[in-house]
């Protein structure tokens, strides 16, 4: 289940309550799911029930009590507790991130797309400065992502001025252009010219706004080392499309069906430590999507994305993706392959809304 999924949950609890007569309130359009803050619990939480409370007229706990009973039960909720004035935290059942990896796969590089800002329309200014104008271009492209009308204005005077027919009544006045703010590149470094557009992209990307892009001008960027960032995500991404290649010389196959992830020392149907850190951060990618859309801010993804890169090549390493010596191919094998294939559907459609290629080879 995935924070979307789960945010759909609670919303259709609500929907019941309020059918049920248990709550009298207006249903929201959305609730917002999110990692537990300090205090809290499990794996996902949620303050719907402090948000309608006071137009139901009822204290917080009152209204988490009412969504605790038509969630838990729910598929994919291992348990539900309401901590605090009434934040309703969630435990999910633990898998071996098969249902997610069809999922995954099904939505391909557009994986996380959705509907969460449907309705937001946003005009941006044009922008010369080199990073300004990349920061901007990819802000347009999240909230796109995310269901947003999306657009930058034409460079050029703002429309308006004096009215040459005086017969023909004004035009309504055009919104103004929201100006993204960035700490710009030192004048006179040509970031493109010396690292490349991938790399480039990267170094403007990946600081946040209020940070200086590229320290010591980017060029570690250029190195393949793991010490660079940018190395890991390309890398990471290259090696899932090599575990799939060997996966179908070795005759496992993702499409086939898919089992649980057991592994060697864990309790059957227990997904390897390496497996469930990949399955969280997947299941979490929509949610870094939209909050990268949201507050315009391309370095949460770009954050993510080395998340990503990190967890695939420690599941590389200890996962055990592919059989080892005379073990025959599993069931279990599938799953790991499917999820390292999904893995790189994440990582590949990450980048591409960075502007930045994912090739599948050194």
């Amino acid at each position: 289940m995935t924070p979307a999924d789960l945010s759909t949950t609670v919303l259709r609890a609500v929907r019941r309550a309020v059918e049920d007569g248990a709550l009298r309130v207006a249903v929201p359009d959305r609730v917002t799911v999110e990692r537990p803050r300090p205090g809290g619990s499990g794996d996902y939480a949620t303050n719907a029930a402090l948000r309608l409370a006071p137009g139901a007229g009822l204290a917080p706990r009152e209204v988490a009590e009412i969504l605790r009973t038509r969630v838990a039960t729910a598929e994919g909720i291992a348990r539900v507790e309401i901590t605090g004035p009434g934040f309703l935290n969630f435990t999910l059942t633990e898998d071996d991130g098969e249902d997610l990896a069809r999922t995954v796969l099904s939505a391909g590089s557009h994986y996380g797309h959705g509907n969460a800002l449907a309705g937001t329309t946003a005009v941006f200014a044009p922008a010369r400065e080199p990073r300004a104008r990349v920061w901007t271009e990819t802000v347009v492209a999240l909230l796109r992502s995310q269901g947003a009308t999306a657009s930058i204005a034409p460079a050029g005077p703002r429309p308006g001025g004096a009215v040459t027919n005086p017969t023909v009544a004004p035009a309504a006045p055009a919104p103004v252009p929201e100006a993204l703010r960035v700490v710009p590149v030192p004048d006179g470094d040509d970031l493109f010219g010396r690292l490349g557009a991938d790399a480039a992209r990267w170094a403007l990307l990946r600081p946040a706004a209020h940070d200086r892009p590229a320290a010591g001008g980017g060029a570690a960027l250029l190195v393949p080392r793991q010490c660079n960032p940018l190395f890991r995500v390309g890398y990471a991404y290259r090696r899932t499309r090599a575990l799939t290649r060997a996966a179908e010389q070795l005759g496992v196959t993702p499409a086939g069906p898919v089992g649980a992830g057991s592994h060697e020392g864990a309790s059957p149907g227990a997904p390897h430590p390496a497996q469930a850190a990949l399955i969280r951060l997947l299941r979490d990618h929509p949610a870094v999507l939209e909050a990268a859309a949201r507050h315009r801010a391309p370095d949460r993804l770009a954050r993510g994305l080395e998340q990503v890169a990190d967890a695939v090549l420690r599941f590389q390493e200890s996962g055990r993706p592919l059989p080892l010596g005379d073990e025959k191919p599993s069931a279990a094998h599938r799953s790991r392959i499917a999820l390292a294939e999904a893995a790189g559907a994440v990582l590949a459609g990450g980048l591409s809304l960075l502007g930045i290629d994912a090739p599948e080879f050194l």
